[in-house]
């Protein structure tokens, strides 16, 4: 059991594989092995959507778990990511990372993880 309501791991992910991050199969793809592989259950399909404008453009996506969410952020331009997972059920991060990292091959990957709970202010 938790301690706190839930765990939030931020990813930024930097110069990730460009065929990896245009491709909504792939982003797909991704999706459903994150869910397995940090032991969750998804909940429905994931919505993966192309808009922005200039080097803002890329894909987003987000896959509802029942026990709340994963969404990112790829931008064309750049080839970075944006990879927020939270969920009030415990998961691995180090495991979460490591799928980003076998999909996209980002150059570098900086990972946050803030621990959830509307008890105590966040620092």
């Amino acid at each position: 059991m938790l301690s706190h309501w839930g765990k939030h791991a931020i990813l930024n992910a930097r110069q990730c594989c460009p065929i990896a991050i245009g491709n909504p199969r792939i982003i797909e793809q991704f999706l459903t092995d994150i869910v397995k592989k940090i032991d969750m259950k998804a909940y429905g399909r994931p919505q993966i959507m192309h808009f922005g404008e200039g080097n803002r453009s890329g894909y987003t996506a987000v896959q509802l778990i029942e026990t709340s969410n994963i969404i990112l952020h790829l931008c064309d331009e750049s080839g970075d990511g944006y990879f927020d997972i939270f969920s009030c059920k415990n998961f691995d991060e180090y495991v979460a990372k490591a799928v980003v990292q076998e999909w996209f091959k980002p150059r570098q990957i900086d990972m946050k993880v803030v621990l959830r709970d509307a008890k105590f202010p966040m620092q």
